[in-house]
């Protein structure tokens, strides 16, 4: 582990080269880890500097291009980092980068925790829901789903949801974690895409995708449905709605099907507003009236109110993962590396590989950003953003 030793770009970037990614990344200057010697090669580039990264996993010989996709969560009540890693372990980490507790889980992990008023709810792949006190690690209680969980959980309106691989809600009391009810769709007989979508609450609704393309409006106080549209059309593969859904302030819905594209709808009724046919997209964020869809290895922005194409960057791999806004930023990880964009433009400014590459989606908490790389290194980065 390393505490504020480094504090900018030019005193710490090891071994870094501008060399370009793939296609539109080309001009996006690439680093690479931390630990290597300091090259002069190296320009200063002052978006962010690293406060502390820690090592939480170990190599092991036999292991081939390691992969870890959950994300971190934060708790500011006792500025405690929680991460979930590859070897089963829920860790949480203190603000100088040192592990404060730890606890062993039976299995990998497939989305990271979320944390609400000092408790952290981690989606176990061993299926169980896990509620624990942030700052100690002490459970409170545990529920047993008994299906893979497979999305960060939601909490809202007194109830965590989270949603299995197996395309099951769950929805039980945050304060105790009774069962409350359940929604189930079966999934298709055909192939899927990995990883499921995490639900999105306003007003006592939920509103969720499925494996089988549909997507779904739930009463939040029986899991009732109030809708339910199908997004996919006919087929039995790669049907999916795995992104989590997007609303507006107007009552507009926005989802992603990895078969046809990308949907507008009326939120309280599902008819449709608008689609742009442009399949392989699997997440979306949304910043102002800009929508921004990531997926086959692009990176989309649109113009919420009807769809139209702002501007696309090439990304040279597939990008399954959400991205987050960072001080005026877009963050994208693309596997290989983090890649920072300019949300305005689409140009791609700088592309940071910490070792391994990055397959999870970085939490951002204020100016921080803390960033879980492939290889089991948990990083804080401080960020300065763009100028100008």
């Amino acid at each position: 582990m390393r505490r504020k030793q480094l504090v900018s770009w030019k005193h710490w970037l090891g071994s870094a080269v501008a060399v370009g990614l793939l296609g539109g990344c080309s001009m996006a200057p690439r680093y690479g880890s931390p630990e290597l010697p300091r090259t002069e090669l190296a320009p200063p580039v002052d978006y962010f500097s690293v406060s502390w990264w820690a090592q939480l996993v170990e190599p092991t010989t036999l292991e081939y291009a390691p992969r870890e996709v959950a994300s971190p969560a934060y708790d500011p009540l006792s500025k405690t980092v929680i991460a979930l890693t590859r070897d089963g372990y829920i860790r949480g980490v203190g603000e100088d980068g040192r592990v404060k507790w730890s606890k062993k889980t039976a299995t990998r992990f497939a989305a990271g925790p979320s944390v609400s008023e000092g408790v952290v709810f981690v989606p176990g792949g061993d299926g169980v829901l896990y509620a624990m006190d942030a700052a100690t690690g002490d459970e409170k209680w545990k529920y047993a789903a008994n299906e893979s969980l497979a999305t960060v959980p939601v909490v809202a309106e007194g109830l965590v949801l989270v949603a299995s691989e197996s395309d099951t809600l769950f929805a039980v009391k945050a304060a105790d974690g009774v069962w409350a009810w359940q929604y189930r769709r079966d999934p298709p007989s055909g192939f899927t895409v990995r990883g499921a979508s995490r639900p999105t609450v306003r007003d006592g609704t939920a509103y969720v995708g499925f494996s089988d393309g549909y997507i779904v409006s739930l009463n939040m106080k029986d899991g009732g449905a109030n809708w339910e549209k199908s997004l996919s059309g006919s087929g039995n593969e790669f049907l999916d709605v795995d992104s989590s859904p997007v609303l507006d302030d107007h009552g507009q819905l926005y989802v992603s099907s990895y078969k046809n594209g990308i949907f507008a709808l009326e939120a309280e009724t599902g008819d449709m507003v608008w689609s742009s046919s442009v399949p392989g997209m699997t997440a979306l964020v949304m910043r102002g009236q800009m929508l921004f869809a990531v997926g086959d290895a692009r990176l989309d922005a649109y113009l919420a109110e009807d769809g139209r194409l702002l501007w696309s960057l090439p990304l040279g791999e597939r990008a399954g993962f959400t991205p987050v806004f960072a001080k005026g930023m877009l963050l994208v990880p693309i596997q290989r590396s983090l890649l920072f964009v300019d949300p305005k433009t689409g140009k791609s400014r700088v592309s940071w590989n910490p070792g391994s590459g990055i397959s999870a989606t970085p939490f951002v908490a204020g100016s921080q950003v803390f960033v879980l790389s492939n290889n089991g290194w948990l990083y804080a980065l401080d960020m300065n953003g763009l100028k100008g």
